[in-house]
């Protein structure tokens, strides 16, 4: 295991506790994900019942996993301050190493790469189902105000742009990508409270209309179990991004203490705050007086139904409530949420390439991946390899013709990031069994819950995909598909890996942590 100093050209440090922070809360965009995922949750069935009314405890079910998991990542990073780029890659070996017994320790090598390898679904598909949601933003803009739809290939074209502004912050600095974080965090935050209110106002408002919930209380309590753990599984890509900040320890100018807090803050702002308020308040204006659609068989449909069948359900509520304003207000707030997306997706594709700068430094994967810009210090070759990739998914998931190509990419990255965060679980309870400061709540009952609710929503989203049947079966197949090929490219990249020749994936008489290189 080998640390960034010890390869010469060092990352720079200048985060400080708020850069850390707004890094983090910048990938949990809360400003983006009601808009883009709305019209997801409201159209949601299980063996042909609606889920839609259990929104919001199904968010608040993610939330609770995401800080069981966001905790089990702050304990780690406490402990393991060296960590640099590494996050739950770093994690694992260390985990492993600091065991008296051999035999944890061969297990180090399997361990890390494992999580290292697969953490790439989520890492390196992410920012491209984000940039697949920036250029299908900006083709309903562009249809609201010019009155007719952008083809395909326009949209493919906006998707690689939009990749390249994204790669070219990320490859000048973390400086320059925490300043556009501030900036974007301030505007979508200001935005999103001010839009709450002005939901439950008008709620308020028109009290006799036709809502879909009689009152604030059946929001909040939930109507069914399994439904709430369906709807968990879409709130969680709302959610996930908390642990960002672990692979910005080697720029961070006080890890022991700041990638911990900046984990925690992050997500108790963005989604114990943000999240919470605005899907209240969209849940509770939501009805016949604020969106009405007609079905593709003639139905008419009000509330949550037409919700599922529109585009944009928010813009479109947007446009009722505001009178004659209203298309002005939708247009302003998809352009903040076009914003947040950027900001999203830079904020993930700078946390991605420092995991893959951190395994290809220790020689798991090409070393190319490992340099870093002289002037910069950013690791440039990884950077603009994965505005590529981006750009690619960018393009396959915005196919108008193709509806199911985005949904196969996030199901693809949510089978990555499941595993990983319950991974990363497991591998604080194995971190904290030895020591003399381990706590049995925090350190055994906390992620204990996390690893078991990660597993949960691993097979949830599996099992609900499968069940429904028909396209979304064919989906989650396609999604298992791409999740396994990239496994096969890692088991052979592992065998034949000419940098680690002669290294068995399980080594005998590992020393302790103690005596490497860290």
């Amino acid at each position: 295991m080998t640390d960034t100093a010890a390869q010469g050209t060092e990352m720079k440090r200048s985060l400080t506790l708020t850069g850390v922070t707004v890094n983090a809360m910048a990938l949990i965009a809360p400003g983006a994900f009601l808009w883009t995922t709305f019209e997801l949750q409201a159209a949601q069935v299980v063996k042909g019942k609606g889920t839609a009314s259990d929104m919001w405890t199904g968010l608040l079910f993610a939330l609770i996993l995401a800080l069981f998991t966001a905790y089990s990542y702050s304990e780690l990073a406490r402990i393991y301050p060296g960590a640099g780029a590494g996050s739950s890659y770093y994690f694992a070996e260390a985990a492993l190493l600091d065991k008296d017994g051999s035999g944890h320790r061969r297990l180090a090598r399997f361990a890390k790469l494992s999580v290292g390898w697969i953490s790439h679904l989520y890492y390196w598909i992410y920012p491209g189902i984000m940039i697949a949601f920036v250029a299908t933003l900006f083709g309903y803009i562009y249809s609201t105000v010019f009155h007719h739809s952008l083809t395909y290939v326009p949209l493919a074209i906006v998707a690689v742009v939009a990749a390249i502004i994204v790669g070219y912050v990320a490859f000048r600095g973390i400086s320059g990508s925490t300043m556009a974080a501030i900036v974007l965090n301030v505007i979508q935050i200001t935005m999103l409270v001010a839009l709450s209110i002005y939901f439950i106002i008008y709620r308020l408002g028109h009290g006799s209309a036709a809502w879909d919930f009689v009152n604030a209380g059946k929001v909040f309590i939930p109507h069914n179990f399994l439904h709430v753990l369906f709807q968990s599984t879409i709130a969680i890509l709302l959610l996930v991004g908390f642990e960002s900040v672990t692979a910005l320890g080697a720029e961070a100018k006080n890890p022991e203490k700041d990638i911990r807090r900046g984990v925690l803050i992050s997500l108790i702002i963005q989604g114990g705050f943000c999240y919470l308020l605005q899907y209240f308040a969209a849940n509770f204006a939501i009805g016949a007086q604020t969106i009405s659609s007609t079905a593709a068989d003639g139905t008419k449909l009000t509330g949550l139904g037409a919700a599922s069948v529109d585009a944009a359900p928010i813009g479109t509520m947007l446009k009722t409530m505001g009178g004659s304003a209203g298309q002005s207000l939708s247009l302003i707030v998809a352009f903040v949420v076009m914003l947040a997306l950027l900001g999203t997706t830079l904020a993930c594709l700078n946390t991605g390439v420092r995991v893959t700068y951190a395994m290809a430094r220790d020689k798991e994967m090409p070393s190319i991946l490992g340099g870093l810009h002289g002037k910069f210090a950013t690791p440039h070759y990884g950077i603009w390899i994965l505005v590529g990739v981006s750009a690619l998914f960018g393009i396959y998931g915005v196919q108008p013709a193709q509806v199911d190509n985005i949904t196969q990419i996030t199901l693809a990255s949510n089978v990555g990031t499941f595993f990983v965060y319950g991974f990363t679980c497991i591998i604080a309870i194995v971190a904290f069994a030895s020591r003399h400061d381990k706590s049995v709540f925090k350190h055994y009952v906390i992620p204990g819950l996390g690893a078991l609710m990660n597993i949960a929503m691993l097979v949830a989203v599996i099992v609900l995909a499968v069940i429904s049947g028909g396209a979304t079966a064919k989906d989650a197949y396609k999604a298992l598909a791409m999740d396994g090929v990239w496994v096969v490219i890692g088991i052979v990249w592992v065998i034949f890996n000419p940098a680690k020749k002669g290294h068995k994936l399980f080594e005998k008489d590992v020393a302790p942590r103690e005596s490497v290189s860290v």
